[in-house]
């Protein structure tokens, strides 16, 4: 087994920027981009000039948009890269960012987010073999079909699944930076239209527009810029995965979520019981409800019920999307990844306003993308962690 993150040198995200999520607008993504990196650098307290990389998240795009954004804050010879890894892809640029400090190759890097909504054109559809599936499931059907399965199996009600949507809707009302910004009642929610099998309109997420950036540096960065090291928070961990073959009829989503989520937990020295914030791929309601228990937040058959009793609410042992999640801050796909960083480091500094979990101080952030692949990456905020014997 090769170096882990936390067996190199250590690595902070010391700014982050958001351009809020909504539905597409006549904006140009150059805008959006531009509005998520001045954020991040003000953030940051450091100029354009100090930035050594940039890895940008997208998928909607097309070729080569990274220079025509940054190039309106100067031409520096920064180093440029896109990144494309589906859903996952901004949580991919995050963590080459991270690895690039942490290996000394760089002392600040910078990972950015940005796309705007269009048509998908998958590798899938151009291998030159038949697939008998095709788009007859979509991805709502499969996950609708993940819904019915667990209800059957755990003895769970819709109402229970949809509780996810509530919780996170309610979440949403209170971020500034969410696509969908008012709380919703189980009755709201339940009302449809049915997209899918129980997953109505508000247990799906919106697909829209925006951008997310966060700038990892280095300790010699912070002592060279006078940033404020007090709100630097740590990246303890980073870890992406593809999926393999897994014995029975096991979703491979969740399996990969199970085994990712261990692995990170295990390079930073922590168990699921140590987190206090979350933000996770909550696409589809049914989502967080798998996801959490793969990750070991609950037993097994247990989180529809226990989200249901609040107990992954704001002010619980672990808020899970206290931003709102995809379901309510959205999902554009390209910056989604670095959204969530930039809500677990305003979480772990106890500057997430309204949002705020009380005493915050382990952040994990999790994505998979349609391959299958997952990325997870736990941070450590300001002060002295809370971490089990």
């Amino acid at each position: 087994m090769g170096k882990r993150l936390k067996d190199l040198r250590p690595v902070y995200v010391v700014g982050v920027g958001i351009d809020r999520y909504r539905k597409l607008t006549h904006r140009t993504f150059v805008e959006l981009g531009l509005n998520a990196l001045r954020a991040a650098l003000s953030d940051a307290g450091i100029g354009w000039r100090d930035v050594e990389s940039v890895y940008h998240g997208t998928v909607f795009l097309g070729s080569a948009p990274t220079r025509i954004m940054v190039r309106h804050l100067g031409s520096t010879g920064v180093s440029i890269a896109q990144v494309e890894n589906a859903s996952a892809s901004g949580s991919s640029a995050f963590r080459l960012a991270c690895l690039e400090v942490a290996s000394g190759l760089s002392e600040i890097s910078v990972a950015l987010g940005v796309d705007k909504p269009d048509i998908p054109r998958t590798a899938l559809t151009k291998t030159g073999i038949h697939d008998l599936v095709g788009r007859r499931v979509l991805p709502v059907t499969h996950f609708a079909l993940q819904a019915q399965e667990y209800m059957e199996r755990c003895r769970v009600r819709p109402e229970q699944i949809a509780a996810v949507a509530v919780k996170n809707h309610g979440n949403g009302a209170r971020n500034p930076f969410a696509q969908r910004q008012k709380a919703r009642t189980m009755e709201e929610v339940l009302a449809g239209p049915r997209i899918s099998g129980i997953l109505t309109r508000l247990q799906c997420c919106p697909i829209g527009e925006g951008a997310a950036a966060a700038i990892v540096a280095s300790e010699e960065a912070l002592r060279r810029s006078g940033t404020d090291a007090g709100r630097a928070v740590r990246v303890l961990a980073s870890v992406s995965r593809s999926e393999r073959l897994y014995e029975g009829q096991k979703e491979a989503g969740v399996e990969l979520t199970r085994e990712t989520t261990a692995q990170a937990l295990e390079q930073a020295g922590l168990s699921a019981e140590d987190l206090h914030v979350v933000e996770l791929h909550d696409a589809f309601s049914i989502e967080e409800v798998l996801y959490a228990e793969a990750m070991g937040l609950c037993g097994e058959g247990e989180a529809a019920a226990r989200i249901a009793k609040g107990e992954f609410h704001l002010g619980g042992k672990c808020a899970i999307s206290p931003s709102g999640g995809l379901l309510a801050m959205g999902h554009p796909i390209g910056p989604t990844g670095i959204g969530q960083i930039a809500e677990i480091v305003r979480q772990l500094r106890g500057e997430a306003g309204a949002r705020q979990q009380p005493k915050a101080r382990m952040g994990l952030a999790h994505m998979v993308g349609v391959g299958t692949v997952c990325l997870v990456h736990i941070l450590e905020g300001p002060g002295k962690p809370v971490v089990s014997p």
